[in-house]
């Protein structure tokens, strides 16, 4: 029997119905065709995991059946192999922001709980293009998501469990017996406490199983190329700069109008951090907005307003506190007031203030950089498409903005809709797109339709730009370029075949790949291609579409990270005899395999080697490319071996061994070898290392 929500009970913190009730309510927005319910603000105060009566503690054995595709895993994984550890299965879509919210939270309880804690990715789709399992596992790497990810395009494992909104967190526990859910973000606190408690009783009855596990992540992937998941773009023709959000790798990239670079901001660590351009820190940023010689960044993951002082060459922060906020009325003085997930910023016209698509509370805010005071501005945080006052109009993660020194438009992402806002008269409209339906009806009316008003369909939209009476918007998970007529209300396409892919030439054969940003210098709209880790250029008077070359840069240098080699079983070899052989010693490791293993051939081999002092002044670590279960090292000695030297040698190294029948994650055994080495005139010329590889 699948497990079905539609009879509450409390499992095992329990608090009231009616506090549960009230906040699930609170926290969720009903969708239409789809049963779905869309859970936008987090839930406060919620002290209890929610479950069916009749399924409480039932044993699930089928969960993962009928996943399309899996994305960080070597292969499908079968629930039972899991069992001895608490699993939580993330029902996730990548659009929606407050899935993303959460992702920091599930970070913190991986790291806390470690080997006894599995957390599963189920990727439900809401959008068409987010059924693709490519498109997901772009998503998953831009997201730097490292468990395991089930792509569950055709609803199987959502409908198992009942689940009715996006995101909701079931708990399994080490009997692999189902405890309960609970839906929307903002449950870290509930979440540690059942977790814990479930690793606990695991632990007492002798079946936690708290064997490393390692899976693979698309976030662990090499990039070589100067730019990673850019989100925005600016072009100013003015000034023969081309401003780029290089989000995937947390930095912006100043060049001029052809590409070549002149200036990077940011180290390209993810973290938050004032002052040079060098040491500067951004995390996700999004837009960007120039005035003068300070450009503002919506730092999204940092939830904060950052100022880039272009000539002194400085980053400071003037907004946001760098925790999430909740606010959705008021405001005030820009350092003390936390923020939502800022997703873009552009000039409001008719004062000096700014305004930023806060995609969070799906609200506009307005930040006036000369008091350093941010409030909100339009938008009543209800996730929808509606028009009116600017209290009164709702807004679905607004995450675009343009504006003609009038007005300001918004892409409205998960209305897939564009929105405008009449700042003289406080109000809102709609220019495409559908509004003013029942609650969450308007968040599921997207397509692909040319046309008028509410006749038109979208899809996700992520960016706009405006020039010379034209609305210029990316179509993102159609991976097209659209022109409007925002007066006619009109909308037709202008690039792309709707088709995923990187191809230039007339703008009706050319291919995007989930464009999220756009600007317009001159005649040259310029495309911030996301998926494609690509500028792109459309010729507004030929409508070419060609690459640009972005030159003078590379990726950022990943910080180096010394292996861990935590609970490794030590081996403890008797005296090994070498003939003395100058200032090398190789060494041969051969491990025996336990039955039915092999070593994974993808996944990385580290060894760290360490002598005494004298005749090695550091440890040495070496990649063992490819992997094998035996390998040669060849190590530098400070010295020149002696017969008569001896000294203790000490190898620790990981090794990720898989089934031979394809399971998609691997073991990780850690070993130290800890062999005396004697040099003896005449012995082997070799040092030998040969133990088993089972626990």
């Amino acid at each position: 029997m699948r497990p079905s929500l539609r009879w509450v009970h409390w499992l095992p913190l329990r608090l009231s119905l009616a506090l549960g009730t009230l906040a699930l309510v609170m926290a969720c927005g009903w969708g239409p065709s789809k049963a779905a319910v869309w859970c936008s603000a987090p839930s406060a105060n919620v002290e209890v995991l929610m479950s069916d009566a009749e399924t409480a503690g039932q044993q699930i054995d089928n969960a993962f059946e009928g996943a399309v595709d899996w994305i960080n895993t070597s292969g499908p994984i079968r629930f039972r192999d899991l069992r001895g550890k608490v699993v939580l299965l993330d029902f996730w879509t990548y659009c929606c922001i407050n899935c993303h919210h959460i992702l920091p939270d599930l970070e913190r309880l991986e790291k806390k709980y470690g080997d006894s804690l599995v957390v599963i990715g189920v990727h439900t789709a809401k959008f068409d293009a987010e059924k693709d399992t490519g498109n997901i596992r772009k998503k998953v790497r831009e997201y730097r998501i490292a468990h395991p990810v089930i792509n569950d395009a055709n609803q199987a494992i959502w409908g198992r469990f009942g689940v009715r909104s996006w995101p909701t967190l079931v708990l399994i526990d080490a009997d692999g017996k189902y405890q309960g859910y609970v839906s929307g973000e903002g449950h870290y606190d509930l979440l540690d406490k059942a977790v814990g408690k479930f690793v606990e009783e695991a632990r007492t009855k002798g079946v936690l199983n708290e064997t490393p596990l390692y899976f693979g992540a698309e976030k662990d992937r090499p990039s070589s190329a100067p730019l990673l998941f850019p989100g925005k773009v600016l072009a100013d023709a003015k000034t023969n700069r081309l401003i780029v959000s290089d989000t995937g790798h947390n930095r912006i990239i100043v060049c001029d109008l052809e590409g070549r670079a002149q200036d990077v901001i940011g180290n390209g660590a993810a973290g938050h951090a004032d002052g040079p351009f060098e040491k500067a820190m951004f995390n996700r940023q999004q837009g960007v907005c120039l005035v003068g010689e300070v450009l503002y960044v919506a730092d999204v993951e940092n939830h904060m307003i950052r100022a880039v002082n272009l000539e002194k060459k400085t980053v400071t922060t003037v907004a946001g506190t760098g925790r999430q906020g909740n606010l959705r009325k008021g405001g005030g003085e820009g350092l003390k007031t936390p923020l939502n997930s800022p997703w873009d910023i552009a000039p409001l016209p008719g004062s000096s203030s700014l305004v930023v698509a806060m995609a969070g509370p799906h609200q506009l805010w307005r930040f006036d950089p000369v008091k350093g005071q941010i409030f909100h501005y339009a938008g009543s945080g209800m996730e929808n498409s509606s028009d009116g006052n600017l209290d009164q109009s709702a807004f679905a993660q607004p995450s675009g903005l343009a504006g003609d020194g009038r007005e300001v438009f918004v892409a409205d992402s998960e209305a897939s809709a564009i929105r405008v806002v009449h700042p003289n008269d406080g109000r809102v409209g709609t220019v495409v797109g559908t509004h003013d339906l029942p609650q969450g009806q308007s968040l599921f009316a997207f397509g692909d339709q040319d046309g008028k008003y509410t006749n038109a369909r979208l899809q996700h939209c992520l960016g706009l730009a405006y020039a010379d009476g034209v609305l210029y918007v990316a179509d993102t998970y159609n991976s097209k370029i659209k022109e409007c007529d925002p007066k006619a209300k009109v909308i037709r396409a202008l690039a792309g075949t709707g088709r995923e892919g990187s191809v230039d030439g007339p703008a009706d054969e050319a291919k995007f790949d989930q464009p999220g940003g756009l600007s317009v210098a001159g005649k040259v709209l310029y495309v911030a291609d996301t998926n494609n880790h690509a500028i792109r250029t459309i010729n507004l008077e030929t409508k070419e579409v060609s690459t640009l070359n972005i030159s003078g840069v590379g990726a950022p240098t990943p910080p180096k990270k010394a292996p861990s080699f935590a609970n490794a079983k030590v081996i403890k070899q008797g005296p090994t005899k070498v003939d003395p052989g100058g200032s090398k010693l190789r060494i041969d490791v051969a491990v025996a395999l336990p039955e039915g293993f092999k070593v994974n051939p993808e996944a990385p081999m580290i060894c760290r080697i360490e002598a005494p002092k004298g005749l090695m002044e550091s440890p040495v670590f070496a990649r063992i490319d490819p992997p094998a279960a035996s390998f040669a090292l060849d190590v530098d000695l400070a010295k020149d071996s002696e017969p008569g030297d001896k000294f203790d040698l000490k190898v620790s190294m990981s090794l990720f061994l898989c089934k031979e029948g394809g399971d998609g994650y691997c073991e990780v055994r850690n070993f130290v070898c800890e062999v005396p080495i004697h040099f003896e005139a005449g012995a082997a010329e070799n040092a030998e290392l040969r133990f088993s590889g089972s626990k």
